[in-house]
């Protein structure tokens, strides 16, 4: 109380006589002053009792009835006019809480009684200061768990909900729903899931106030996370496809933000199926700030379609749907791996590859459709609708429009056979061994017997049926073509339509997949005049003689359908064979003109991806569009996996030659990781050039692959590895001479590195480095090299023969035992230390090697070397068992030595040399001394 005994107030002026107002107080009891001031017309006051009432508590915490007092005066005070003591009381109600539950025997359920139904009361409060400290005290409350499951249900999520109300204040809805959403992973899935979740996606539909909207966009993958995966496609999807077709670009922009943590919450064909689509519509936005945001979270969310047995990824959070998934997981593998030799025939590889490829086309279609002038971010042309999306599913285009339209979840068992991600397999399949199993199996459940393009000549009505799901037919009856030449005509037109925007690099990208699509329909109707036997054969043929005729704009540089992208589903077999080299099993001359495409996300996504080094990206969305393609490669690499790294080589070359350092430097500090995805071929052929270039960057680049030299030379051939032997020597020189960090990092490395080398490179090259760091002019850097040339002592000892290690000894005697430099020789004296400390040599050798040098420095004229010769002798040497038990003539040398430190003229000198070793710590004399001579 000692705020309260400064506190002063008005007396009378006729009082009698001066009164002591201190020893007044002093006389009150603690609830005596409460009271006094509390009832005080002074504001200052009143908020000075209110700062003071967890000390009153802790005064009267002994007695029941004076805590049950002071939490009802807390009531009263709640009730004040003054909004600042209201706001001061509700900064309090944290650490009261605390407090009272610290000492429930003895004011139980006081919290619950006195002090949550303000905190409640106080979120509707009229003044905004006072709504949000208690919005901060309710959140610090529900974290610290001091507000039962009970009270959250019966006296908070009510409150909640009818501040949510239609006809509740704006700015306090507002508020409310970031409330719900924000204590939801607080409460758990089971309360947010039966009183949050209803009026969340009532929320999300709010039509009058975007601002709310907002606030469920930004929170949705929070929720998400929390509800788990049934509940987010059951309830949550629509609305989030809602959210994302927004008039407020706000709202889309909060929906692109969030879009990883939505997708983590849903299943693989949700994923590839809707919310691909989806985010095709916000990479094609028409707000520059929603195109942004969107390609910021377009490399993450590629990386959700990795595949958790190669890649150890998994994007479950709760248990139950983890199992789900892992057994889901595991039925595929086995689905996939009782493939039969016979199924990989060469003839009937281009059935089974041209799903995925026509798979991709029409969702690029899909989305890029949907944002052609005339239509709204959500809409997609009934001509496309019913031409392209029909191809894959199968639900009629009507069903399918219905679907899209309200939101509702498809049906999951009704998957076409020819989707990626059916995980049917057929029925006499028999077991292969594990070294069969590569992405390409994991991702397409190969169809021996299915002819694609009879398959895509089906009507929607006699497509696959939910029963009949696992059985393919044999031999489909032939149908009339979906894309009819009515469709044809109507692509023709949307095309001419777009031309005039060509300068608009999204609708270029669109112009390009419709352009394919339309190439696509000419293709099939000219194959269907063939025979079904001769289709195979014919395939390149075709393609080959009517490339020339493709409407596709070459000038693009990452169009969304390519003219590559049309010859792999024209010669399929290339691209499989590609699946299945082995990595870095040589590499061809038509190594860079492979085809940019694969199965594992759907190729509009990765089109996408790789137009975020296109020069005109940094002109209509982002300046730093680069930077953020260079941050999340080494994860869109790992869920591609290194058989598709072709598809990314080109782009990472961009990258690492791009004029922005910073793109560079992210670059640099991830290249060690993209080397473990990519194996050491891989390395050895892509990115060593590349590491090379960087080695002579910029400091600011150079930190970035200084940081995990190690990492990275440890996954690279002996051969090539003792190549950066001689680029060493290089990392001494930096564009600052006052970048002592970077020395600093080099000497952390090096010890990394010793294990990497042979002992004659590490004599002939680490050596000269390390001593060259020993004499740096910052200590830290020092510091860490002496540890350095001890490790660099012990592994050179170890070694057969153990000759370069006691050239390096005595190159350490004469360098710096007898440096003429008094920093040098305490140096010397500093590298004994550490190499006594981790026992670098047998006590036996160091007696020979190092400590006769040692001992001839307590003759040294400097008090500052002869202070740590003496810590080190006493604290470090003496501890060791060589001299405690042995009566050798080295032991008694050491003895001598100490007796006449103990009788040096320095008082320092004789306090270290007789102390006891036990009591003080070495390292902090040691630090000691380096700073007051340093």
């Amino acid at each position: 109380m000692a705020d309260l005994s400064l506190l002063q107030e008005d007396l009378p002026e006729d009082a009698d006589g001066p009164l002591d107002f201190v020893s007044q107080d002093e006389m009150l009891t603690p609830l005596g002053r409460l009271d006094k001031y509390a009832a005080s017309e002074n504001v200052f006051n009143r908020q000075m009792v209110a700062r003071s009432l967890l000390d009153t508590l802790r005064e009267v915490c002994d007695d029941e009835r004076d805590c049950i007092a002071v939490l009802e005066r807390i009531s009263r005070l709640a009730d004040d006019s003054e909004p600042t003591v209201r706001a001061e009381l509700m900064e309090q109600v944290p650490h009261i809480a605390l407090f009272c539950q610290e000492n429930r025997p003895s004011i139980p359920y006081a919290f619950s009684k006195y002090l949550l139904p303000i905190v409640v009361r106080y979120l509707a409060d009229q003044n905004n200061q006072v709504r949000k400290t208690s919005q901060a005290a309710l959140l610090a409350l529900l974290e610290q768990e001091l507000i039962e499951r009970f009270d959250v249900e019966t006296k908070v999520c009510p409150v909640l909900i009818d501040l949510t109300a239609p006809d509740s204040n704006d700015d306090v809805k507002t508020e409310a729903v970031a409330i719900m959403c924000k204590m939801a992973p607080m409460v758990g899935k089971d309360i947010t899931e039966r009183l949050i979740l209803p009026r969340f996606c009532e929320m999300c539909c709010d039509c009058r106030m975007f601002h709310v909207r907002k606030v469920c966009a930004a929170n949705f993958g929070d929720i998400c996370s929390v509800v788990g995966q049934q509940a987010t496609e059951e309830m949550l999807l629509p609305r989030f496809f809602q959210l994302c077709s927004d008039n407020v670009w706000g709202v889309r922009k909060a929906c692109a933000e969030c879009f990883m943590a939505v997708s983590c919450a849903t299943c693989q064909e949700i994923r590839r199926t809707k919310l691909s689509a989806l985010f095709i519509n916000l990479i094609s936005d028409p707000s520059r700030w929603v195109r942004q945001a969107a390609f910021q979270s377009l490399g993450p969310f590629i990386s959700t379609f990795a595949n958790p047995s190669s890649s150890g990824q998994c994007f479950k959070d709760e248990s139950k749907n983890s199992e789900d998934s892992s057994a889901e997981d595991k039925d595929r593998m086995r689905d996939n791996d009782v493939v039969e030799e016979e199924h990989r025939r060469p003839e009937d590889a281009p059935s089974d590859l041209s799903a995925p490829h026509s798979s991709a086309r029409l969702e690029s279609l899909e989305g890029c459709a949907a944002k052609t002038p005339g239509h709204s971010a959500g809409d997609v042309p009934a001509p496309v609708d019913s031409s392209l999306l029909c191809t894959l599913s199968s639900e009629s285009p009507q069903e399918a429009a219905s679907n899209d339209e309200n939101g509702r979840k498809p049906d999951t068992n009704s998957k076409s056979a020819s989707r990626p991600d059916a995980g049917t397999s057929s029925p006499e399949a028999t077991p292969l061994d594990q070294d069969m199993f590569n992405s390409f199996h994991f991702w397409r459940t190969p169809l021996p017997k299915i002819d694609l393009d009879k398959e895509l000549q089906q009507d929607p009505e006699e497509r696959l049926s939910p029963e009949r799901t696992g059985d393919v037919p044999a031999a489909p009856l032939p149908g009339p073509p979906n894309i009819t030449m009515a469709t044809r005509k109507e692509l023709e037109e949307m095309i001419e339509n777009l031309e005039p925007h060509m300068d608009d690099p999204d609708v270029k990208a669109q112009v390009d997949v419709l352009s394919a699509a339309l190439r696509a329909s000419s293709l099939d109707a000219h194959e269907e005049t063939g025979g079904v036997e001769q289709r195979s054969e014919l395939q390149d043929e075709v393609c080959v003689s009517e490339l020339p005729d493709c409407n596709i704009s070459h000038d693009t540089c990452v169009p969304l359908i390519s003219a590559a992208e049309e010859n792999a589903e024209a010669t399929p077999d290339y691209v499989h064979g590609g699946a299945d080299v082995s990595p870095g099993d040589g590499f061809s001359p038509d190594e860079d003109r492979r085809p940019k495409v694969q199965d594992v996300v759907p190729q509009a996504l990765l089109d996408q991806y790789l137009s975020m080094t296109d020069p005109s990206r940094a002109q209509t969305v982002d300046t730093e569009i680069a930077k953020h393609c260079a941050y999340s490669l080494p994860g869109v690499a790992l869920t591609l996996g290194r058989q598709n790294w072709h598809c990314l080589r080109e782009t990472y070359e961009t990258l690492a030659s791009d004029m922005q350092w910073k793109v560079r430097r992210t670059l640099a500090f991830s290249i060690h990781e993209l080397a473990v995805i990519l194996g050491d071929q891989l390395t050895a052929a892509d990115l060593v050039p590349i590491f090379n270039g960087f080695l002579k960057d910029l400091d600011e680049v150079r930190i970035g692959v200084l940081k995990h030299l190690h990492d990275f030379l440890k996954l690279l051939h002996i051969d090539k590895r003792r190549e950066y032997l001689y680029q060493l020597q290089e990392f001494l020189v930096t564009d600052n001479s006052r970048n002592w960090r970077f020395r600093a990092e080099l000497a952390e490395q090096l010890i990394l590195l010793l294990e990497l080398y042979s002992p004659r490179d590490v004599y002939d090259y680490l050596r000269p480095i390390a001593l060259n760091l020993c004499a740096d002019k910052v200590s830290s850097v020092r510091w860490i090299s002496y540890k350095l040339v001890s490790e660099m002592v012990k592994k050179l000892h170890t070694a057969t023969p153990p000759t370069f290690g006691v050239d390096l000894i005595n190159e350490l005697v004469e360098n710096f035992g007898r440096c003429p430099k008094w920093s040098g020789r305490q140096a010397f004296v500093f590298v004994c230390q550490t190499v006594i400390e981790d026992d670098c040599l047998p006590m036996d050798q160091f007696a020979v090697h190092l400590m006769p040098h040692l001992l001839t420095l307590a003759n040294d004229r400097v008090p500052n070397v002869r202070v740590l010769l003496a810590k080190t002798l006493r604290q470090t040497l003496l501890e060791k068992e060589y001299f405690l038990a042995s009566a050798s003539c080295h032991q008694e040398a050491v003895e001598q030595t100490i007796m006449a430190l103990q009788m040096d003229r320095d008082s320092d000198v004789k306090y270290f040399a007789s102390i006891h070793p036990s009591s003080t710590k070495l390292s902090e004399d040691a630090m000691s001394t380096a700073s007051s001579t340093y």
